[in-house]
């Protein structure tokens, strides 16, 4: 399926581009197991096991990119300050990245959750 991810990145206009190939080598570098693949239209990680459920996929709008953990309870738990956040996902503008340190804490609590 990573054919299907590289032609939505491929599409992207080259700032959101490069914000989302960040977003994606960072998740590849936290979940490196896991499935690559497209849900609800965008790109994501789903657990490597017969129906693996989505940890987190990633989407360009006209305006700013989002990282979704796939859960409505995982972003109200954690403090994203500066960044605009929703029930089910954390938003950024191409030019202001989510750190590594709060992917990966919004990460271990999708896997956290899923291990319940």
């Amino acid at each position: 399926m990573s054919a299907e991810v590289e032609s939505y990145l491929a599409a992207l206009p080259p700032a959101f581009r490069a914000a989302a190939q960040s977003l994606r080598a960072e998740l590849k570098s936290l979940l490196p197991d896991h499935i690559e693949c497209l849900s609800y239209a965008m790109p994501g990680f789903r657990e490597p096991k017969p129906k693996g459920k989505m940890v987190a996929g990633y989407a360009a709008f006209t305006h700013h990119l989002g990282l979704y953990p796939h859960s409505g309870s995982v972003i109200p738990q954690i403090d994203c300050t500066p960044f605009k956040t929703s029930k089910s996902g954390v938003l950024f503008p191409p030019d202001h990245p989510l750190p590594p340190a709060l992917i990966a804490q919004i990460i271990r609590a999708r896997q956290a959750e899923l291990a319940k």
